[in-house]
């Protein structure tokens, strides 16, 4: 069995406070896009291992036991007797890019146990046990766009569609740390929520949907605010960091004609919304 994980992007990220375990409360738009990896089990035969990671395309650091894949196989085989299995790992979604691609992997590994192996949980109770795995995996369960507080795990329901309009995502080769710029950032709640916002056209959010990131990463990486401009003069009608970065992505009336030379060396994706 194989399934497709899929990325999301932020719309909108507001650091409204911090709290007294030293995390911070937030609100954000999460909104899956369609770049994907791909995840396959199959049951692992004439072996002694409880399991044996494959990875392909991009290279993830790290243990296997680490990855999102396998705690999520471990998670469910504590409630279900899970036979020995190989998993197989197609990279495609940038690492470290604000795309949630190791949240995606695992929340998608749970879905696939769970149908793969019968074992009858709902929607609710895998979004129970994908927050176990991280704030942001349970929205990658029934992976449409929601309306995030608290840690990023508290979800509402939003009505925004996208369709019809075209994203263009790029990352630079640049490691922006996340302990790093949530220390540089001053908590405060928005005048205007984004659930306001994003009720108005799309050509209207330039200056009032913001990525409270953008300020200090912009600051300590220059290349990632002008990678932000260039969206725009590229005729972007919205553009924005993702999470805490590096990537960025703009949207777009129509697709944009050869990115690759507008932004060389970078990684680039393009597609529908």
């Amino acid at each position: 069995m194989i399934v497709f994980p899929n990325a999301k992007i932020n719309l909108g990220l507001n650091i409204t406070e911090k709290r007294p375990d030293g995390y911070h409360n937030l609100e954000t738009v999460f909104y899956p896009v369609h770049i994907e990896d791909a995840l396959e089990v199959v049951p692992l035969k004439n072996s002694d291992k409880e399991f044996e990671l494959q990875v392909f395309g991009t290279p993830i650091a790290g243990n296997p036991e680490d990855n999102l894949v396998v705690k999520a196989y471990r998670l469910l085989k504590e409630r279900f007797n899970l036979p020995a299995i190989s998993i197989y790992l197609q990279k495609h979604i940038p690492s470290g890019a604000g795309m949630g691609g190791g949240s995606a992997d695992g929340a998608f590994m749970l879905k696939l146990l769970n149908d793969k192996f019968s074992l009858g949980l709902s929607l609710e109770e895998l979004e129970a046990i994908a927050s176990q795995l991280g704030a942001d995996c349970p929205f990658f369960i029934k992976n449409e766009p929601i309306f995030a507080t608290g840690t990023g795990n508290v979800f509402s329901p939003i009505n925004i569609s996208l369709k019809g309009l075209y994203i263009l995502i790029i990352k630079p080769a640049v490691f922006v740390s996340t302990r790093d710029a949530f220390s540089l950032i001053t908590p405060d709640y928005p005048e205007k929520r984004i659930t306001d916002i994003i009720q108005q056209p799309v050509e209207e959010w330039k200056n009032s949907l913001v990525n409270d990131f953008e300020k200090s990463v912009f600051a300590q990486y220059p290349e990632i605010g002008n990678a932000k401009d260039k969206l725009y003069e590229s005729g972007a009608i919205y553009a924005s960091m993702s999470g805490s970065g590096s990537s960025l992505y703009g949207i777009f009336k129509a697709p944009v004609d050869k990115p690759e030379l507008i932004f060389p060396d970078y990684f680039i994706w393009q597609g529908k919304l």
